[in-house]
This record gives C-alpha cells, sequence and structure tokens, in this order.
C-alpha cells in the first residue's frame, strides 16, 4: 500500500490518543513506520528516525530486540493464551519468582517478612497495574478493621493511568478536569518537584496523614520523576519521608513506577535510589520491553494475607489477559537481557553524558531554562505553559527534519531513549535536540 493511501485511511478511521484531530486530520504528516530496530524506526517514505522517546517509554531495550522476538515466537508455538483462572503456567510462575527477587527490599534482613513485596498480580498495562493497586489498598483496610480508610493523597501533575481510579488519583488537570464528576475524593498535595522544594509538599503530605490518620488508605506517587507532568524530578529525602510518614500512621505508599522501573532512572527501580520498600509496587512499560502490553502489581506479604480468611475475603478483580504467556515469557527474556547486557551498567556509562548536553543546552540558548536529568531521562523547558502550550511542537519539527522522533510535553522538551543506545546513537540524538533547539531559538528572536 502507498504512503498515502495508508495516511488517507488513518485519517478517515483512526482516533489517535492525546491528539487535537481536527488539527490532525488537517495539517499533520504524520509518520508511516514500516519498520523499527534497535533506537531506529523507518518511515514509509524511507526516511530513518531516531526514537527520542522509546515509543511512549516502551522500549527500553530498542525495537525488536531478536532475543525478545525470539521468546515471543517460541512461546506463541507451545500457547499464546491460558487464563489465570484456576489455571497456571510456567512462564507466569517464574516471573513473578524473579520480580519478587528483584524487588526493592528483596533479600534484605532489615525488612520483616510481611513488609517484602513476594506477590505479583498480573494485569494488562500501567492504568490497570495501577486500578489494581488502589483496589487492593481499600479492600484491605475495608476487610481488615479499617473500613474508613478511603482516601488517597495524590501529588499534583501525577499521572498514573487512564482508568477512572487512576484518573483520580492523578493531577494532570487537563487529562482529569473533564471526568471531575465521576472521579472519587482525594488530597491534592503540592509536587516536591516544585521550586519552593519538596518540603513543601511533604508537610502537607504529613499535616493530611496526622489529621486523618483513619481516613487515608494510602500515599501513591511516581518515585523521582513525574513523568507526563513535563519530567518534573525531586530529591530522593521526599520519597524517604513519605515513606516513614506513612509508617507512622500504618498506612500504604504505593509506588508507580510504570514509567521508572527498570533501569530507566539509573537504579533497577527509583525506589532503590531512596532506599525505599513501598507496599504496592507497579510495573509495566519496560517490563514487556516494547513487545506487546503488559502489566504487574507487587504487594507485600501482608497485604496478600489481608484477603485470606473466606471466599467474600477474595479480590474480584482481574482481566482475561492477565499474566498472558507471551507477556510472561518476553518479561523473563527482558529480565534476562538486563542481567546479560549489564543494562544499568551502561545507563551508569552514559546518564553523566545525558545531563552534561541538557546543562549545556540551558547554558548557551536562549529561552531554554532549568535543565534536569536522571538516568537515561533528560528535559529542559521552554516556557510555563504547560501540556497544551506548542513551544515544543516547534522543536518537535525542527528535530523530525534532522531525523529525530522528538515528542515534547507542552513546553518541556525531553529524551528518555532505550537504555542500550548505542553510543554514536546517543550523540546524534543528544546532538540533534541541541540544534533543534538552537533553530526554534533563532527564530524566536
Amino acid at each position: 500500500m502507498e504512503r498515502s493511501d495508508v495516511v488517507a485511511r488513518d485519517k478517515r478511521y483512526v482516533w489517535h490518543p492525546y491528539t487535537a484531530m481536527d488539527e490532525y486530520i488537517a495539517r499533520t504528516d504524520p509518520l508511516v513506520v514500516v519498520d523499527a530496530e534497535g533506537p531506529y524506526l523507518r518511515d514509509a517514505d524511507g526516511t530513518r528516525y531516531l526514537d527520542a522517546n522509546g515509543s511512549w517509554w516502551v522500549s527500553t531495550l530498542g525495537h525488536r530486540h531478536p532475543r525478545l522476538v525470539r521468546a515471543l515466537v517460541e512461546q506463541a508455538g507451545r500457547f499464546p493464551h491460558a487464563s489465570l483462572a484456576g489455571v497456571t503456567h510456567e512462564p507466569a510462575a517464574l516471573l513473578a519468582e524473579e520480580l519478587a527477587a528483584l524487588a526493592p527490599g528483596a533479600g534484605r534482613a532489615d525488612v520483616p517478612e510481611a513488609a517484602r513485596l513476594s506477590r505479583v498480580f498480573y494485569s494488562d498495562n500501567g492504568s490497570t497495574a495501577v486500578e489494581v493497586a488502589i483496589k487492593m489498598a481499600a479492600q484491605y483496610w475495608a476487610q481488615n478493621g479499617r473500613p474508613q480508610r478511603t482516601r488517597f493523597i495524590t501529588l499534583s501533575g501525577a499521572f498514573h493511568g487512564e482508568t477512572i481510579g487512576a484518573t483520580s488519583v492523578g493531577g494532570v488537570e487537563v487529562f482529569r478536569d473533564v471526568f471531575g464528576p465521576l472521579l472519587f475524593d482525594v488530597v491534592h498535595v503540592p509536587s516536591p518537584a516544585e521550586p519552593s522544594g519538596w518540603e513543601r509538599a511533604f508537610a502537607q503530605v504529613e499535616s493530611a496523614l496526622r489529621e486523618h490518620p483513619d481516613e487515608i488508605a494510602a500515599v501513591i506517587v511516581e518515585p523521582l520523576i513525574q513523568g507526563a507532568a513535563g519530567m518534573q524530578m525531586y530529591a530522593p529525602a521526599f520519597l524517604r519521608a513519605v515513606r516513614e510518614a506513612t509508617r507512622a500512621v500504618d498506612t500504604f505508599l504505593i509506588a508507580d513506577e510504570v514509567f521508572t522501573g527498570l533501569g530507566r532512572t539509573g537504579a533497577r527501580f527509583a525506589c532503590d535510589l531512596a532506599d525505599v520498600v513501598p507496599d504496592l509496587l507497579c510495573l509495566a512499560k519496560a517490563l514487556s520491553g516494547g513487545i506487546l502490553p503488559f502489566g504487574a502489581t507487587l504487594a507485600t506479604e501482608r497485604i496478600f494475607t489481608g484477603f485470606g480468611g473466606g471466599p467474600e475475603r477474595a479480590l474480584y478483580y482481574g482481566h482475561s489477559y492477565c499474566g498472558n504467556p507471551l507477556g510472561s515469557a518476553v518479561a523473563r527474556e527482558v529480565l534476562a537481557v538486563y542481567r546479560d547486557e549489564d543494562v544499568l551498567g551502561q545507563v551508569a556509562r552514559k546518564a553523566p553524558r545525558v545531563r552534561a548536553a541538557f546543562e549545556r543546552m540551558a547554558e548557551t540558548i536562549p529561552g531554554v531554562t532549568r535543565p534536569r536529568a536522571l538516568g537515561m531521562v533528560g528535559a529542559v523547558d521552554l516556557g510555563g505553559g504547560g501540556y497544551l502550550a506548542r513551544a515544543g511542537w516547534r522543536v518537535y519539527e525542527a528535530a523530525r527534519r534532522r531525523g529525530l522522533y522528538l515528542r515534547p510535553l507542552g513546553d518541556t522538551v525531553y529524551v528518555a531513549p532505550a537504555l542500550n543506545i548505542p553510543d554514536a546513537a546517543l550523540e546524534e540524538l543528544l546532538g540533534g535536540v541541541e540544534e533543534s533547539l538552537r533553530e526554534v531559538a533563532r527564530g524566536s528572536s
């Protein structure tokens, strides 16, 4: 099929995510991807693009990693699906064991058995991984002596997914305000990434916990990086302080590591950088290496045992594809590749180059501000217009002309490439971002 035919059918029938469709149909010339390998996408017109965001943060090992493709094909040749309703299979059982062994706190003598993240509940994606964590926390308290604990503390700028529960605990206004009448009540506190510092945000978390200890089911956070808010970063000290505050009133901490988990920040989990063990931990995106949708929620032994004692106390929640054998097999291979290819070591070597590049951009390009970086994430701002601002999209167009697929977050320009991106490709990416920012700055002066 000709490229123009694909675009015509797309604009006639497809409703795209996070897209003003009138503008898209009238003016957008989309990439038409026909091939992808490593850090690159290839358009139907033959142009090759460096994928600066891992295709929405999922391809942390690059596209079409041969070991992941092989694991997918081999499992599909055995059986592609079986439910986990009274059934089990080797890929799901082994993956759960491996995740429990990798989780924050695993193997530490100072972490009590009840506080270990030793149970794994599977789902389809990041939103559902968060949704089940919310339900686990609420149901645990409902049937274990604290039924009035129905509220959650969440951060301004938080993004936890698209289901109604996940939207309720979100804090990006443009994503949640229209659904306000459908959402449950939460306690919003300032973002710890705000210029006033994390101490102000923590003071409000602590105050809410102290004043309403019998109402709060959990505090939910994106550890260290609030992705959709514009790659807003905050100090590990905030996460440690929140963990201690939740312990003081004996309530839960939910760590949404859908974006940050599995090496993005330079550690296996962002929680590890704060030396924090949450009660619930949500994973997706990198977990299946961009091969197919897959998610998991890790829970402590304490939470798991709170659902025993009779069928009426069970967690009546699930998805048809929970623990899908294809996803489980691929996820196991993802973890194996991390070990065999020293992916965390690669991040440690590359992260200083990402940080230095973004600091240089802010120092030398007019209008570029607030450089920040953690692990393989680097970002700068072009203004304060928020998610709907357009400055970043001018950089997107300039980058596309240079063979980069660079999707901004409003006025925030960022990179979050594959963790194993080759050195030469990383230099090409960082140099292309800098050139694109300079081009836009010249046009604005």
